[in-house]
């Protein structure tokens, strides 16, 4: 099955704001905001509970769209929240959205300092070309 689906929030971690992250501005340099999006990824994947990589195949990304909202200011938390807008045959797009962490998505009241997507494509890793998506990141994404 491939195709659009209907935005659920598969993954949602919440972030610690470092005083590292800044930057001459004095907010978050938006090259962190990238960061962000990358553990929460990761963290995701790792949630499943099932092999996502092994030897023979590996995700890579081969899209990224950032729209940055609104600055993030130091001190705070923010919480990353992952959704999956489209799953292909070896393609997964995900949506991503970083907003204050006091913020409730339901109440309507969240303060979004960025948005957009990443397409992750898996590979077989010895030739380089794009193979079937891993059985647990299919079931996890479609259920």
């Amino acid at each position: 099955m491939s195709g659009d689906l209907q935005a659920r929030v598969l993954y949602r971690l919440p972030v610690a704001l470092r005083w590292r992250d800044l930057d001459a501005f004095n907010h978050v340099n938006n090259a962190t905001f990238m960061t962000y999006l990358e553990e929460a990824r990761i963290r995701w994947l790792d949630s499943l509970g099932g092999e996502w990589m092994n030897a023979s195949v590996a995700p890579l990304l081969a899209a990224v769209q950032m729209n940055y909202r609104q600055p993030i200011a130091y001190p705070g938390e923010i919480a990353v929240e992952l959704t999956c807008q489209r799953v292909g045959n070896s393609s997964l797009t995900i949506g991503h959205r970083i907003v204050a962490a006091r913020d409730s998505r339901e109440a309507g009241t969240d303060i979004l300092h960025a948005d957009g997507h990443v397409v992750m494509v898996w590979i077989d890793r010895g030739t380089g070309r794009p193979c079937s998506l891993p059985a647990v990141i299919r079931t996890s994404v479609e259920s």
